[in-house]
């Protein structure tokens, strides 16, 4: 993961403290979006002193980071708790689960239409990295859903010779085509446009499954 975050909070009342920090500035993204987020406002709607966000973020970018990392994490909890409970046959409905889980993530999650694993729209050097030094957002992404994909993808492959798709690489591959599709679903309707929702899962399940 990545480092932009100075200190972890331990004890009960920093943790408190730093996830105020991050309820604040997910609102005021919802409010003022991207380029109007400043550390001082950040501050002053979470109710604490500018330098004790300093002690935990080093400044905007710190924060954003810290914010998809939590947003990643939720998804993929409440991700593993469909799967655990559908018990899924095949890719195809971790599709449609994973697609769903985003969605209502997307409806109900202050910031997250800004900011879910990355900074929606932007793509500066920073902004694609705000989850992971090396890896970009999505790929960084799909390297946990992996993680959940066990037993539903193929392993993947030792023999570069072998002409069979490369799962991790098709799973990377559909995480930037949902990408790009939900969010065009959220820029025609601020609910999601359900045809084009339906779309995404229609593709996604076709592709996984060859």
């Amino acid at each position: 993961m990545h480092t932009a975050v100075r200190r972890r909070p331990v004890q009960r009342r920093s943790l408190e403290r730093f996830e105020r920090i991050l309820d604040a500035c997910a609102e005021l993204l919802d409010e003022v979006g991207y380029t109007g987020l400043t550390t001082k406002e950040v501050a002053r709607r979470a109710q604490v002193p500018i330098g004790t966000l300093y002690q935990f973020f080093p400044g905007i970018e710190g924060l954003l980071g810290a914010l998809a990392e939590r947003n990643l994490e939720h998804f993929v909890a409440r991700l593993s708790g469909r799967l655990e409970a559908a018990q899924p046959a095949d890719v195809g409905a971790l599709v449609d689960l994973a697609i769903e889980e985003y969605v209502a993530m997307r409806r109900s999650v202050p910031g997250f239409g800004v900011v879910d694993f990355g900074a929606i729209g932007i793509e500066d050097e920073a902004s694609i990295h705000l989850l992971d030094a090396v890896l970009d957002n999505n790929n960084a992404v799909a390297e946990r859903l992996w993680t959940l994909a066990s037993g539903l993808l193929p392993e993947e492959g030792q023999d570069p010779a072998d002409p069979r798709p490369n799962p991790r690489l098709a799973l990377r591959i559909a995480l930037e085509c949902a990408d790009a599709i939900l969010r065009l679903a959220f820029r025609v309707d601020p609910d999601g446009d359900p045809v084009l929702i339906a779309e995404c899962k229609r593709l996604l399940r076709g592709y996984l499954r060859t």
